[in-house]
């Protein structure tokens, strides 16, 4: 049986638990549904080993771009919760405490291979991923004067020249 075979099998236990869980009782159900949303997919993360949230490095510029990527593919991992603090720290008594923690340190984990070196070794030690994610926004989410300043003065001298319209313009959506 190959790993994705059986990253599978083990990803329909989880779906078939959920359900069994879901008909047990109200608050079973919302505990399944936590399960289920969130922790499930991290079992195809099985065959994506190193697999990457999003494919630049943010080095201290274009910190919107970079952060767009980022989101879009939190989104598509069902992990969004864990940075807008949705999905809360459970109680460490609890039985989805080390699930929690888990997505936590993955999401974590994420993030920080996406920063250079330098932006990386100066917020990894974040207690959790929405503290990161935090201290990022804070620190780059601030208009930059000097870089505004610098982006009309290259949108003020772009010039079509010989380009078509199609590169032009995309020169110029890139600013």
């Amino acid at each position: 049986m190959s790993l994705l075979e059986l990253a599978n099998s083990l990803l329909e236990l989880v779906v078939a638990s959920c359900t069994t869980l879901e008909a047990s009782s109200p608050a079973m159900a919302d505990m399944a549904e936590l399960n289920c949303s969130i922790f499930s997919n991290d079992l195809y993360m099985v065959s994506e080993r190193g697999a990457m949230l999003v494919s630049t490095t943010f080095d201290g510029i274009r910190y919107r771009s970079w952060r767009r990527s980022v989101l879009r593919g939190l989104s598509v991992k069902n992990k969004l919760g864990f940075i807008s603090g949705e999905w809360r720290q459970p109680d460490p008594s609890s039985p989805q405490f080390r699930q929690w923690e888990r997505c936590d340190n993955m999401v974590t984990s994420w993030i920080l291979n996406s920063l250079s070196k330098e932006i990386a070794d100066s917020v990894e030690y974040a207690n959790h991923d929405v503290e990161l994610w935090k201290e990022l926004e804070d620190r780059y989410e601030q208009t930059n004067r000097a870089r505004l300043y610098q982006i009309q003065k290259e949108i003020n001298d772009l010039s079509q020249g010989t380009f078509d319209i199609t590169t032009y313009y995309t020169k110029l959506k890139k600013l």
